[in-house]
């Protein structure tokens, strides 16, 4: 198409793919402007070159890529992270899951500033099995003076979360630390009995459920991120049952779930003592992640 313009590569592009939102991604990309500048009818050069990319990009989400490691990076809530098969692609529950660990944070703050004089302390965060770093650098750059610690036993991932640190603004990016190990393992042993909050997205699928899942996840998501053993209860037994021990004194947990799994999950936690037990839906109203007190 030569001297088309960047709407109607967009138009072509959707025809191509069956998928006008992808489409429009890659012409973002390939563009290097958000969609509402480009859609706005003002004329803008496409500088030679973009076809032959747009193509390539194309090429590879029609081979089964998802589009997120296509683009190489995929906003989740208000950071923008770099993506690809290191690590999970961030999906919209665990938007909802971080959401949840916020208000959590906000919650012992109010508690907090109303039982001293003064500021309160700085708060402290620990993100099990981080992944690309996507909760721990969510949490850092909306939650104040929150300091994070992100753990996980994946070499790869944690290249992968460093990375994504590392391209947040410098003040927000001192608050976050990464530490390999296997859950809390790695919790650096000061903050033992001072977490605030500890929130988790582990592998929650069982074994016999790997071989259903969509092409695209099961190709370039990696196993150990999405299956947990037998059960699927093997990872957030492990988070559940150790939170007491890290956790400051009215200090929460959030732990994401499969919906079939929210009773099991609230048992867990009441075998572990927990205070306040609750189950949270994520967008479409499924059972998504659970809540709990000590």
């Amino acid at each position: 198409m030569s001297g088309a313009s960047w709407g109607e590569l967009a138009t072509s592009l959707s025809a191509r793919l069956g998928d006008r939102v992808a489409a429009r991604r890659i012409v973002e990309e390939v563009a290097g402007l958000r969609w509402a500048r480009l859609a706005v009818g003002v004329p803008l050069q496409v500088p030679e070159g973009a076809h032959a990319r747009l193509d390539a990009l194309a090429a590879r989400l029609e081979a089964g890529e998802p589009l997120q490691h296509v683009l190489g990076h995929w906003s989740f809530r208000t950071v923008e992270l770099a993506v690809d098969g290191r690590a999970l692609v961030p999906r919209p529950e665990t938007e909802v899951v971080t959401g949840l660990a916020l208000s959590e944070l906000e919650r012992l703050r109010r508690l907090r500033r109303g039982a001293r004089r003064g500021a309160p302390a700085g708060l402290v965060a620990l993100d099990l099995g981080t992944g690309s770093g996507a909760i721990a650098c969510a949490l850092a750059a909306e939650a104040g003076d929150v300091r994070v610690v992100a753990t996980d036993r994946s070499p790869a991932a944690l290249s992968l979360a460093a990375e994504n640190v590392a391209a947040l603004p410098g003040p927000v990016a001192t608050r976050v630390e990464l530490a390999a190990g296997d859950w809390y393992s790695a919790v650096p042993p000061e903050l033992i009995g001072r977490v605030d909050v500890v929130v988790s997205n582990p592998p929650y699928l069982a074994e016999r459920e790997w071989a259903g899942l969509d092409p695209v996840v099961a190709e370039h998501d990696p196993y150990e991120a999405l299956v947990a053993g037998a059960s699927g209860l093997e990872a957030i037994e492990a988070v559940v049952a150790g939170a007491p021990a890290v956790l400051s004194p009215g200090g929460a947990l959030v732990v994401e779930l499969a919906p079939d799994q929210a009773a099991a999950a609230l048992r867990l936690a009441r075998r572990a003592g927990a205070a306040e037990t609750a189950v949270e839906p994520d967008l479409a109203g499924r059972a998504r992640a659970l809540l709990a007190r000590w």
